[in-house]
């Protein structure tokens, strides 16, 4: 059983990952292969020097198994819920999570497969999006969503930004007190 599933490995679903994990966490993220970052070419992310998306893609995830996230290469195909835990189904196994964030990009399919509520996008070539509060948290319970699937600006840096701040809202309510992650020069 994981504390936080995280359904998306680019630049949202990896910072969340990275956030979850280095808290100590169990968490389990989803890397359908599909995010748009690696097709990317990104000159404007903070701290990083220019970068082809592949890169800031591994980077990410890497980071996150660095701290014990798991990194599962495939796609949720269905969600159910189970008294206070959710299932989530892929074509070999199933996982279980107290909590789940969507952070799928640019699809909204399964979140509406789900039965979240699904918004129009406003972002040029985000068709739909999902509904979220000012957390990040959708109209089910312990169910979250970042990045771009959000509603959030698509460029990376912003949509890793959102992926931190929705993991924090998740590990404050988990921890019941709100969690700060401050490291220091060693």
């Amino acid at each position: 059983m994981y504390d936080i599933a995280i359904i998306g490995a680019g630049p949202a679903g990896a910072s969340a990952a990275l956030f979850a994990a280095k808290a100590g966490k169990k968490v389990v993220m989803f890397d359908s292969g599909k995010s748009i970052t690696a097709k990317a070419w990104v000159e404007n992310h903070y701290g990083v020097n220019e970068v082809e998306g592949p890169q800031l893609l591994k980077t990410g995830q890497d980071q996150a198994a660095k701290f014990g996230a798991e990194i599962v290469t495939a796609e949720v195909e269905s969600i159910k819920q189970e008294a206070e835990l959710y299932t989530l189904n892929t074509d070999q196994n199933a996982y279980s999570a107290d909590h789940i964030i969507f952070a799928t990009g640019m699809s909204a399919k399964a979140a509406e497969q789900f039965g979240l509520t699904i918004l129009e996008g406003s972002e040029p070539r985000v068709a739909k999006v999902i509904k979220v509060n000012e957390r990040g948290h959708t109209d089910k319970p312990k169910i979250w969503a970042a990045g771009t699937v959000a509603g959030v600006s698509v460029h990376t840096i912003v949509t890793a930004g959102d992926g931190a701040r929705v993991a924090i809202n998740v590990i404050s309510e988990l921890n019941g007190e709100r969690y700060v992650d401050h490291d220091i020069l060693k």
